[in-house]
């Protein structure tokens, strides 16, 4: 799948924001971030945002914790050991190789333009660990938001939920000049950050959002995937 080209010129100064088809073109997910916070008030202005995302029922179950600063540092080097030993707690499964036919070849895509952008041979073991476990780095990003949820029955509605609630977060960041990356890898250790949060058993965690301003010299923002045609996606009937 072919990357796209640079469309960072379109993106709004700082303390503006973009009309709603920019933003919607110009958000991709970060794989680097400048050691700079965002503001309090615009951190607080993308929250609301998200507030309004629809719902099932009208049942808000989004339940969000930011974390920043030395805390998250902490949470860094706790994630980081963590998977080093192997030690996973999910509380959803996830494995790539579901994956089928062109979701497979998509992702197979994304992995390699990836490593690709970090100089990272297919058969260094060793440099594709690196490289993943950035991950429990959060690119490097200054905050982080963990995306916890309640279960309700098969928890397909509410997941379904969370995702708008996710989106419209990204956007509201690239509307902002700011960027963000949702992290299925950070739901392998809900467990972990459940217990350093101090969050009760019955939130569960779907993922995670590292986010900040982008850092456009990283390596990993060099990747931008396209997407594929209308026509796959979409069929209309009358």
């Amino acid at each position: 799948m072919a990357m796209q080209s640079d469309q960072s010129a379109t993106q709004a100064m700082p303390g503006n924001t973009t009309t709603f088809e920019d933003a919607v073109r110009i958000r991709r997910s970060i794989r680097g971030f400048l050691d700079k916070p965002a503001a309090e008030n615009v951190i607080r202005e993308v929250l609301e945002d998200a507030q309004h995302a629809p719902s099932n029922c009208n049942t808000q179950p989004w339940n969000v914790h930011i974390v920043r600063g030395e805390r998250l540092k902490q949470l860094s080097q706790l994630l980081h050991a963590k998977n080093d030993a192997g030690e996973f707690t999910p509380d959803y499964s996830f494995d790539v190789n579901d994956f089928y036919g062109e979701y497979r070849e998509r992702n197979n895509a994304l992995g390699k333009a990836y490593y690709e952008a970090m100089n990272v041979m297919r058969e260094d073991k060793e440099a594709r660990h690196r490289a993943g476990a950035m991950n429990y780095s959060f690119f490097n990003a200054p905050h982080a938001a963990f995306l916890f949820m309640p279960s309700f029955g098969d928890d397909v509605r509410v997941a379904g939920d969370m995702g708008m609630y996710g989106q419209t977060f990204l956007l509201s960041l690239a509307a902002r000049n700011l960027g963000g990356i949702p992290q299925t890898a950070l739901g392998f250790f809900a467990g972990t950050i459940r217990e350093f949060l101090g969050i009760p058993d019955e939130l569960k965690l779907l993922f995670g959002i590292s986010f900040g301003y982008p850092d456009e010299n990283a390596p990993g923002n060099r990747v931008r995937m396209d997407r594929v045609p209308l026509e796959t996606s979409v069929t209309f009937h009358s």
